[in-house]
């Protein structure tokens, strides 16, 4: 019998066999468990995860708060706005021939062009993007291709979502502009625009969230000061969508699928709409009268470009009324403004209409200037008593200036001198300061009672009113200048020498001796400051608030237009008190004096003869007119006038005499204010309720509507 022999090598095999069958059979165990771990164990949350790959955020605008006249009337409010919109990660998802399908498709839905399409699509700043029609938001938003589309359109495209992918229609709210009593107020209301990306970036890179998910922000006026309030804060709402972009559903508010805006707040102003009604039509039809009228300077009409009005509460400041002219339509700026649009308000030839000439035009005063000099003159040494030569010429060095029309009323004191609005009277106050204090023409430190009080007043600086934008106008003193000598001698000084042929024309004959001591504050223009002339520059509503400070005894309020934030059901968020910048430091018998002597100028002054039956006994307005000169066009109109309630100022340029062109309608605006009919007063017939401004609040019902504060108002 053979012997078994034992063979190692086939015992290793057997082994390396049974050990790779264990590691098969262990990774098969492995990843029957991982398999069972990622669909049984963790099914739902990677399920939920290839989910939320289809769902979109779909940021939902809220509805921007009102902005409301002092009696509730709304000055702007909201409409719907169907409007059409890309999804740029979509469209650029699909293929060239079925995205250009689908462009051209919508093009035809919304009678449009493709191109114009494909522009509105394109992102500013990329490579053939076309700057007039790219878009310049957020790139990770939708793009709006088309604004107020009808509803059947909107609801078409919403309905075939299969042909239009990637193409949203949303019913948004934009600002629509009641126009109460047919008011326009745009540059009191501003306007808004689209938060560009720049924007975007910015704030994150702040990290700024207040423009989190907003679409539009206040660009001016209103809008901007009180847009953190007005804006509201947008929600979201998250939908389900297949490959083609096509709507599958809504998550509900359960789930977290939608988060509810809220609407922004409103903003009750201290503008009256009936007033702001009637200011605005007497400026157009004080303007209209001018371009009428005859100049018998110029021989022409007077051109009469522009104007401004402003009505304010002598007490706190507060604004009852502005406007200015040329203006614009606010509404031109809903749903995006033209290149063409936006060159129109910018355009000289059409009167620059965005310039807001109430708070950003700047203009000479004229005799409107005096009754602060006469307060300057009596806290330095002039009184009652105080009796100069209204002559009608002064001849200061080789130069006459010449009394307004050249007439003489022999000596008188400063209220004949205020009431007739004498220049030479007050060219001698003038020049006596100059003499006295500072007749070293380089001095720049030199004292000026005239500077100093014209400074108390608040001119030369901002009055801090709640609009953006505001000029700060100019006191033309011996440092300004100086200063101004040294920023533009280099300028002067080249025409100068370039001035080979000798000519002797204004603007050579200027730039020679401006070149030579344009720095020096010479007698003549001291004698030109006393009367409003030269150089320096208000804002009409600089000059209000100073006559408002006459009138309530020195004290000067930053201007406001907001009165209070309350939120949508009515409910008091912020009260806006007014702020006292300073007082005027005064004897208060100068003040006195002023006050007695302006109620001259409408009885027998400069404005008579436009108050001719006016009830001045009723109601006591103290005035003053002004015609201020400026070289190479017509005189500029002005009025200021006050009682214990209110301020009204109007200015017209090229427009002649103060009285002649601004006189009526500023009388017409004092009618409305006191309910004037001829001499009969009825406060019951005047444009505010009561006659003087509320001081409570509107009432908001319960269905929405606001009440006036008359009817129940009780803050």
């Amino acid at each position: 019998m053979a012997a078994v022999l034992f063979r190692p090598d086939r015992q290793k095999s057997r082994l390396r066999l049974f050990v790779m069958q264990v590691g098969m059979l262990s990774l098969f165990l492995t990843l029957f468990a991982r398999l069972w771990y990622l669909q049984v164990f963790t099914g739902e949350e990677y399920q939920a995860q290839a989910a939320s790959q289809s769902i979109r955020e779909v940021v939902v605008q809220p509805a921007r708060g009102l902005i409301v006249d002092a009696e509730g009337r709304p000055l702007v409010a909201n409409r719907t706005s169907w409007v059409v919109s890309v999804d740029r990660s979509v469209i650029g998802n699909l293929g060239d021939d079925e995205r250009a399908t689908v462009l051209h498709k919508l093009a035809a839905a919304v009678s449009t062009s493709y191109a114009d399409i494909v522009a509105r699509t394109q992102l500013c700043g990329t490579p053939g993007a076309k700057k007039k029609l790219c878009w310049n938001g957020s790139p990770f938003q939708p793009v709006p291709v088309a604004n107020d589309v009808p509803q059947a359109t909107a609801v078409q495209i919403s309905e075939q979502t299969e042909d239009y992918p990637g193409v949203l229609a949303q019913a948004q709210s934009v600002r629509s502009y009641p126009s109460p009593y047919g008011i326009n107020a745009a540059g009191i209301l501003g306007y808004l625009s689209p938060i560009t990306g720049d924007e975007l970036a910015e704030a994150k890179r702040d990290n700024v969230t207040s423009l989190n998910g907003a679409s539009v922000v206040g660009r001016a006026g209103l809008e901007k000061t009180y847009d953190q309030w007005l804006r509201g804060v947008p929600g979201e709402t998250r939908v389900t969508v297949n490959s083609a972009g096509k709507v599958l559903g809504t998550n509900g508010p359960d789930t977290g699928g939608q988060v509810t805006a809220v609407p922004g707040d409103t903003l009750v102003t201290s503008i009256d709409a009936k007033v702001q009604s009637v200011a605005e039509k007497q400026l157009h039809q004080a303007i209209m009268n001018a371009r009428n009228t005859y100049d018998p300077v110029s021989h022409k009409n007077y051109v009469a470009d522009s104007g401004a009005v402003v009505v304010m509460d002598a007490h706190n400041g507060n604004i009852i009324a502005m406007a200015s002219q040329p203006t614009y339509d606010p509404s031109v700026w809903v749903n995006g403004i033209t290149t063409k649009q936006l060159k129109a308000l910018y355009s000289k030839k059409s009167g620059e209409p965005l310039l807001f000439r109430a708070t950003q035009g700047q203009f000479a005063p004229g005799s409107t200037w005096k009754p602060f000099e006469t307060i300057a003159a009596f806290n330095n040494g002039y009184g009652p008593q105080s009796r100069l030569d209204c002559s009608s010429g002064l001849q200061v060095g080789n130069r006459m200036f010449k009394n307004y029309e050249s007439e003489s009323y022999g000596s008188i004191d400063f209220a004949k001198a205020l009431q007739i609005s004498c220049d030479t009277f007050f060219y001698r106050v003038g020049l006596g300061f100059w003499q006295r204090y500072g007749s070293n023409p380089a001095n720049v430190k030199a004292k000026d009672p005239l500077v100093a009080e014209a400074k108390a007043f608040g001119f030369g600086s901002r009055t801090g009113i709640d609009i953006p934008g505001e000029a700060s106008g100019r006191v033309a003193d011996r440092r300004w200048k100086l200063e101004y000598w040294n920023a533009m001698k280099g300028y002067y000084c080249k025409i100068d020498r370039q001035n080979t042929s000798g000519k002797r024309d204004f603007l050579h004959l200027y730039a020679h001796e401006f070149c030579l001591e344009g720095n020096l504050y010479r007698a003549g223009d001291a004698v030109n400051f006393s009367i409003g002339q030269g150089d320096t520059q208000v804002t009409p509503l600089q000059l209000a608030r100073a006559y408002a400070a006459l009138s309530n005894g020195g004290t000067l309020y930053a201007p406001r237009i907001g009165k209070a934030i309350m939120d949508p059901s009515g409910k008091l968020v912020k009260r806006i008190a007014p702020v006292v910048q300073g007082h005027v430091k005064s004897k208060k018998s100068a003040f006195d004096y002023v006050n007695t002597a302006l109620l001259g100028t409408p009885e027998t002054g400069t404005l008579a003869w436009k108050f001719g039956g006016f009830p001045l006994d009723k109601v006591k307005i103290r005035g003053k007119t002004g015609s201020a000169e400026v070289y190479g066009k017509q005189s500029t109109s002005l009025v200021a006038t006050y009682t214990k309630d209110y301020v009204v100022v109007m200015m017209v340029t090229q427009a002649g005499t103060g009285s002649g062109t601004s006189g009526p309608a500023v009388r017409s605006i004092w009618e409305s204010l006191y309910g004037i009919t001829g001499e009969d007063v009825n406060s019951q017939h005047a444009a505010i309720h009561g006659v003087t401004p509320p001081k409570k609040l509107p009432l908001f019902a319960t269905n929405g509507s606001i009440l006036p504060p008359s009817v129940g108002g009780a803050r």
